[in-house]
């Protein structure tokens, strides 16, 4: 065999892995701080009933929640247009300073307020984490390992919806509610020390010397003090009603310019879609807030156990999307968004059956359990789809317009239905805890109605 012969005939050099000598702290490092941040998120949810019994923040309950996900918009957007403009070293390094910030000061809150101030720095960072990641890897990474990167970043939101909840319980109820936020503080440093290398190594390939997206970022700032000033109208006292109309004008005014035109009046395509999303969010995550202190406080359930309940969604929310990826094509988007609307719709109606039939301990955590797996398969169905009707349904060139318009949307749902549900609970339950949780999470069948409706208007693209 000749040296050109053998040239012809050996196998084609392999690229190095993400878990290579190359990229393994690269990779180690943004995976890090990936599943710290959904760690925190569930943590959160799940020791929220010791932080209320123990700062007296039951009329705050729902805004610790609500300034996370209003702030997260605001600080996608500003973390986006400097990323743009400078690449993503910087706006890393200041969004996991900042996030930090607000751990450091959840951990040390006095007050109820100085907590929810501290979760909305938290969202802030969140927010320009996740985004600059995104920039990061482009850039750090090849095309061909790009994909394995992202896989990484699902597996590390779905790992901790399996150990977040049990582990924050046991350090809660063993030591602190106060060592859950240091423990994720340790770690976010540990994993930014990981990654500062790289940071420091890649150089964009190309900048945009376009202005800063002022407006925008305006915009998102009215979002997210808009959501803010609805989750706190409670504080209003009698006016609290007329606060609550006037954020809710001033949240309408501020979102519609960086959504899709039509979205607000769901209009067939892609508003109507981008809609959705921001629905099924505002369904799922303003129902969760409120299943672990069910559970805990009206039911007696310990805190470990009250938290599995997000735990039976996780593992339906994972195993459905596999199932809805291996099905592809044969499960049409617009179907698969109907169909996984409809189980949100009967796991959230669920919840509220239990709030108001008031059963015993054993089938409350049940039946709470049941329920949200459904939810979870629902979103599981519904999620996945929305994103990809989303890049199919939007103009060539526009696929980042169309997926920024979808994260924005799914965080202000979140956030506003949050907000609104915890106005309501706040006002509800002062009369009655039973009849609290009930109405609430009535309103949020009401919000996964709604979601249905506007299913019915998301339209299968044509090929």
């Amino acid at each position: 065999m000749t040296p050109s012969t053998a040239a012809r005939t050996a196998p084609p050099a392999r690229t190095a892995g993400i878990f290579s000598r190359r990229y393994l702290v690269t990779t180690a490092g943004t995976t890090a701080l990936v599943f710290l941040s959904a760690f925190e998120s569930l943590a959160v949810t799940t020791v929220m009933p010791l932080v209320s019994e123990d700062l007296g923040s039951r009329d705050t309950y729902a805004t610790a929640f609500a300034a996370t996900l209003a702030a997260s918009v605001l600080g996608m957007v500003a973390a986006g247009g400097w990323s743009d403009r400078r690449g993503p070293g910087r706006p890393l390094l200041v969004a996991v300073a900042v996030f930090c910030a607000g751990l450091l000061a959840a951990a040390l809150a006095p007050s109820a307020g100085v907590f929810v101030a501290a979760r909305f720095l938290q969202g802030l960072g969140a927010g320009g984490i996740s985004v600059t990641l995104y920039v990061l890897v482009a850039l750090a990474y090849p095309p061909a390992l790009r994909p394995a990167v992202f896989g990484a970043f699902a597996a590390a939101w779905v790992v901790p919806s399996f150990v977040g909840p049990p582990l924050a319980a046991l350090v809660a109820e063993t030591f602190s509610w106060h060592w859950v936020f240091t423990g994720v503080l340790l770690l976010v440093l540990v994993a930014a020390g990981a990654v500062l290398p790289t940071l420091l190594r890649v150089r964009p390939t190309t900048t945009t010397t376009d202005p800063f997206p002022r407006s925008r970022f305006l915009a998102a700032a009215g979002v997210s003090l808009a959501v803010v000033a609805l989750s706190s109208a409670a504080a209003a006292g009698r006016w609290r009603w007329l606060a609550a109309v006037v954020a809710v004008v001033v949240l309408v005014a501020a979102v519609r310019p960086l959504l899709p035109p039509g979205t607000l009046t769901a209009h067939r395509g892609l508003p109507a879609t981008v809609l959705l999303r921001g629905l099924l969010a505002a369904t799922f995550f303003s129902t969760e807030v409120y299943l672990p202190l069910m559970l805990h406080e009206r039911f007696g359930v310990r805190l470990a156990l009250a938290g599995s309940v997000l735990t039976a969604a996780a593992l339906a929310w994972a195993g459905a999307s596999a199932v809805q990826g291996r099905m592809g094509s044969r499960l049409p988007h617009a179907r698969a968004v109907r169909v996984g609307t409809v189980l949100l719709l009967a796991g959230v109606a669920a919840q509220a059956a239990v709030a108001v039939l008031g059963p015993g301990v054993l089938v409350a955590a049940l039946a709470g359990s049941a329920g949200w797996f459904l939810a979870g398969a629902g979103m599981g169905l519904g999620f996945p789809r929305t994103t990809v009707l989303v890049l199919e349904q939007s103009a060539p060139g526009q696929e980042g317009a169309g997926s920024a318009a979808l994260t924005i949307s799914d965080a202000t749902g979140g956030g506003t239905a949050t907000a609104l549900t915890g106005l309501v609970f706040a006002a509800v339950s002062a009369a009655s805890a039973r009849a609290g949780f009930a109405v609430t999470l009535g309103l949020c069948v009401a919000f996964a109605v709604a979601a249905l409706v506007v299913a019915r208007r998301v339209s299968q693209p044509a090929h």
